[in-house]
């Protein structure tokens, strides 16, 4: 890709201006209609240092009313970021609906620079390829638009800007012994950027090969793309279309309809909700799992291990109870419950699995999800908050979500707790009738009751297209509670035995 971009191209000053002025005026109208019709904008800068990044950015700010944009330089990871999924970091700087985001530098580090300076494996690289592909086609499907800039220069022209800059006594802290390095090999580095750029140019996230010898052209070709590529996606929103039109390569399955290995699940109406538990049994069963389960807790920490334990089941099926004796096994300053509920205003404003991705585990630690990003598949399915083609969609992009976690080590575990219809009734009467606990029933669970049938047959879905053998459904059988209770803990600790025995 690179061989194609002329680095010899040059544009009068007096046309620049007249053009340059003209696309400016444009971009910071198209910035109000971005945030009217709530387009979020992510653009990111790769490409060779002293290439004029900096300077660009600069340039583009000053277009832009600044409470419309952000801004992010990509450094070396944080102690923090370094235990969380190579890409959490930067779903945490996405853009809110109607925002921009600017990237200097980004995750294309983690696939163009650090395999050459850093021991990583070969199938990595491959993954974290993949991974980018992923996550790119995911927020191009939400409706983001991704302007993906390369800034190239020649082996020459970055020596002779690096010696400038580094005679210059107020720029000399800008040049250090990486960059010297980087362009001794220049062809060494070349090599790697126009593997990677190939492929990662997708429909869906293409590359723009920006000839940055002359600062007037690399500018002028960001601008002209920019506007035009907003203008075109605010257009697309309009007509009811996504801004690209061809599937992305990485979206292409390679196993199974769905791409991943799936595990067999039944039907709910297959399953048996008449196993019981005696008081005595349950106690010393709760008692030995719980003991057990902590000693896990200290294996989990020391191994780096994150377990993320996902809860779902029908209204009054004993989610509270079950979280609460999973709990008490664990040491607190190592677990966190997060309850989910219906999104916040600053939740709806981002792709929606940003608030789970920002809720994940440090590695070592222990996550319990009260309700999770099935969500989309069920309550936004069922209720119409979400269309059609966004929750049918949702199934691949959950199953490349788990994937994600797993790959980075992760331990999932999902539960489906269920009831029969007789059993959430009398629950339902219980905390009706019973004045402390009349705030856990709300005129919601009376309305989700009643359309039973088509959470089951969402339920049911949900089961065939999300069990994959690295992240399976476990349905739990709670008519019992106790029964119930025993059975999740016993599933938590083969689970982690299975993996840490790996």
């Amino acid at each position: 890709m690179l061989d194609s971009i002329n680095l010899m191209t040059e544009i009068p000053k007096a046309e620049y201006k007249q053009e340059v002025r003209e696309l400016k005026r444009r971009l910071a109208m198209l910035q109000q209609t971005v945030r009217e019709k709530k387009l979020p904008v992510l653009i990111l800068f790769e490409g060779w240092g002293a290439a004029g990044k900096g300077s660009i950015i600069s340039d583009v700010m000053l277009s832009m009313d600044p409470r419309g944009y952000s801004v992010y330089s990509i450094t070396e990871p944080s102690q923090d970021e370094l235990r969380k999924p190579l890409l959490w970091r930067y779903w945490m700087k996405l853009p809110e609906y109607g925002q921009f985001t600017i990237f200097d530098r980004s995750w294309y580090q983690d696939i163009m620079i650090a395999p050459l300076e850093e021991n990583i494996r070969k199938s990595e690289v491959a993954r974290r390829v993949h991974s980018i592909n992923t996550f790119e086609r995911q927020l191009a499907d939400d409706g983001y638009v991704v302007l993906k800039f390369f800034l190239h220069i020649g082996q020459k022209e970055q020596e002779k800007r690096l010696r400038k800059l580094e005679e210059n006594k107020t720029t000399r802290w800008r040049v250090t012994e990486r960059d010297w390095k980087r362009n001794k090999q220049y062809e060494r580095y070349w090599t790697a950027y126009d593997h990677y750029l190939q492929e990662t140019d997708t429909a869906c996230a293409p590359w723009h090969l920006i000839d940055a010898h002359h600062e007037r052209c690399a500018l002028l070709s960001v601008y002209q793309i920019l506007v035009t590529s907003v203008e075109t996606a605010l257009q697309n929103r309009e007509d009811g279309v996504m801004s690209w039109v061809q599937p992305c390569t990485a979206a292409k399955p390679y196993e199974s309809p769905l791409g991943f290995p799936m595990v067999s699940m039944p039907n709910l109406a297959e399953v048996h909700l008449d196993k019981r538990m005696e008081e005595a049994d349950y106690k010393a069963e709760l008692k030995k799992a719980q003991k057990t389960l902590a000693k896990l807790h200290n294996k989990l920490y020391l191994s780096k291990r994150p377990l993320i334990i996902a809860y779902e089941g029908w209204d009054a099926a004993g989610k509270g109870g079950n979280i609460r004796r999973v709990a008490a096994a664990l040491d607190p300053r190592g677990y966190e419950v997060i309850p989910v509920a219906a999104p916040d205003k600053t939740e709806l404003a981002h792709h929606y699995l940003w608030r789970f991705w920002k809720n994940l585990p440090r590695t070592g630690h222990v996550a319990i999800f009260d309700r999770t990003w099935y969500g989309r598949v069920l309550v936004e399915r069922i209720e119409g908050f979400c269309r059609e083609d966004d929750w049918k969609r949702a199934y691949q992009e959950i199953n490349e979500f788990e994937k994600e976690l797993h790959d980075w080590g992760a331990i999932l575990v999902k539960f489906w707790l269920h009831v029969d219809q007789d059993e959430q009734l009398a629950r339902f009467m219980d905390r009706q009738n019973t004045p402390e606990k009349r705030w856990k029933i709300t005129e919601e669970d009376w309305r989700n009751r009643e359309k039973w049938s088509a959470y089951e047959i969402a339920v049911n879905d949900m089961f065939q297209m999300t069990s994959t053998e690295f992240a399976p459904w476990h349905i739990i059988e709670s008519n019992d509670k106790r029964y119930g209770r025993i059975k999740a803990l016993k599933t938590i600790i083969h689970a982690v035995e299975s993996e840490l025995a790996q």
